[in-house]
């Protein structure tokens, strides 16, 4: 085993210190606070040839794989600049095209998201279905050679902002199915489509992408809005589902290690008593723990990502690094708050900014229980829980 990483991998990863000299977390915060994208940092990541990682260099990408991108990101979060855009287009959106679309479809979507001129969100959630992806209701019923889409989708990240969106939809009724696996369908669908109606969803944590609730009410599509074949959407969904899990795993692990340094470097200048409080154990110990569990945590988001571009199974090692992110970085939170006091919860210092995001992490984009029930059963193989 080779931990090192190569010369152009540790490029990638310090990525983020070079943008944040110029947009920073103080940059990202104000157009959060604002509900604002921040277009200039977006359009300045593109410019840099950072949107299209996993894209293809034929279609405008660099042509690397789901390990560059997840050091791309990790190295961002670890300036605070935790860009959920880059999750569901960068990650989720452009590579599912460049690996199962066609080549008309590449050609027409891939290099334009790649300059940072469209962007795409994914849609699969449903307030109804929730983390049952199964019970999906929106249905894409076919008439003659189209697709007639009707339904809505909920916490659709950027849904507002975005030129397209990867729709996740029925195709054929889970009655008529062998498998409940069987019927779905995966759209690339204008989100500027008359027929489709968005809606902001007000959120208690600061982001400045919006949540929103999308409704599709008859948006006519046809098969060459398909990615890969009708009704076998499933068998390539999760060629999407691991990299968000292996992404959001980077993120956390880069909130964390943010967390921490400003932790360290407060520690080490605050004196209440004799000396710094960076040298009291009771402070010195949860800290030193959270970055212990955040260097256990990347490990696994690097094994999973290394999975994933040796195109083994990635299932399990994509989960347990979701999971191990999530907890290390709302430890590592945890941590660094209660080693500032009360400064910790003021706007100066924005240490408490941070929590949130870790804390929804643990929650979505799925919960720890599924997560947790997944490795129960697929990997150790305890009885199936739900």
């Amino acid at each position: 085993m080779d931990f090192q990483l190569s010369p152009e991998q540790q490029a990638i990863y310090e990525y983020g210190n070079q943008l944040s000299k110029k947009y920073d977390r103080k940059y990202w915060m104000k157009k959060a606070d604002a509900k604002e994208f921040p277009a200039e940092m977006y359009q300045q990541v593109a410019e840099d040839g950072f949107l299209g990682i996993m894209v293809p260099e034929a279609y405008g990408g660099a042509g690397l794989g789901m390990t560059e991108m997840a050091l791309f990101m990790e190295g961002l979060s670890n300036n605070g600049i935790p860009l959920l855009s880059l999750v569901i287009c960068s990650t989720m959106s452009l590579p599912l095209i460049s690996m199962h679309g066609t080549e008309e479809q590449k050609s027409k979507y891939l290099p334009e998201a790649c300059e940072g001129k469209k962007r795409f969100c994914f849609a699969i959630t449903e307030s109804e279905a929730g983390s049952n992806s199964m019970n999906i209701a929106t249905f894409a019923k076919r008439d003659g050679d189209k697709f007639i889409l009707s339904g809505s989708k909920t916490y659709i990240t950027d849904a507002d902002n975005s030129d397209y969106g990867l729709v996740v939809a029925r195709t054929t009724p889970l009655k008529d199915t062998d498998k409940k696996t069987q019927g779905f369908s995966l759209f690339i669908v204008d989100m500027k489509d008359p027929k489709i109606e968005i809606r902001s969803i007000p959120m208690s944590l600061t982001l400045p992408e919006n949540q929103c609730q999308v409704f599709f009410d008859g948006v006519e599509l046809s098969e060459k809005d398909i990615v890969g074949t009708v009704d076998r959407g499933f068998d390539i969904l999760f060629d999407t589902l691991n990299p968000e899990r292996i992404i959001l795993a980077a993120l956390c692990s880069g909130l964390g290690t943010y967390a921490l340094n400003q932790a360290v470097e407060y520690a080490s200048e605050r004196v209440v008593f004799k000396g710094p409080i960076g040298a009291y154990q009771g402070l010195q110990h949860p800290l030193a723990m959270a970055k212990t569990e955040i260097e256990m945590s990347r490990l696994m988001t690097y094994k999973a990502a290394w999975a994933f571009d040796k195109k083994k199974p990635a299932g399990e090692f994509s989960n347990m690094a979701k999971y191990s992110a999530a907890e290390a970085a709302i430890h590592a939170c945890d941590a660094s708050l209660q080693c500032f006091g009360g400064n910790g919860f003021t706007k100066e210092y924005g240490i408490f900014d941070i929590y949130p995001l870790a804390r929804l992490l643990r929650t979505a984009p799925l919960n720890r229980e599924i997560i947790l029930s997944y490795i129960g059963e697929k990997v150790m193989g305890l009885p199936r829980s739900y």
